[in-house]
């Protein structure tokens, strides 16, 4: 299995600063989502791999939300930025 170079949006010297903002926090869940989307397409029966898929996708979403509430165009250019979807509304 060879490495794949996932999402860096966000820069070297932001990532030292600022581990605990949102928008680095959904970046690393976004790449773990990746990696392990390619991981079950080849393990499709790792049931445990895709327990803890949802609950990252969980993470994310509440993130997202969060963001979408406090700052819309921090959260819009993120997802452009991502390519993931908006985040559906009720």
């Amino acid at each position: 299995m060879t490495k794949k170079s996932f999402v860096s949006v966000i820069s070297h010297e932001e990532k030292e600063e600022n581990r605990g903002s949102v928008e680095f926090q959904v970046v690393r869940f976004t790449n773990k989502i990746r990696r392990l989307t390619s991981h079950l397409e080849l393990h499709k029966k790792d049931y445990s791999s895709q327990r803890g898929l949802r609950k990252i996708l969980g993470k994310r979403q509440r993130l997202l939300a969060y963001l979408s509430k406090k700052d819309g165009v921090r959260y819009k250019e993120l997802i452009s930025q991502l390519n993931i979807r908006k985040l559906k509304t009720r």
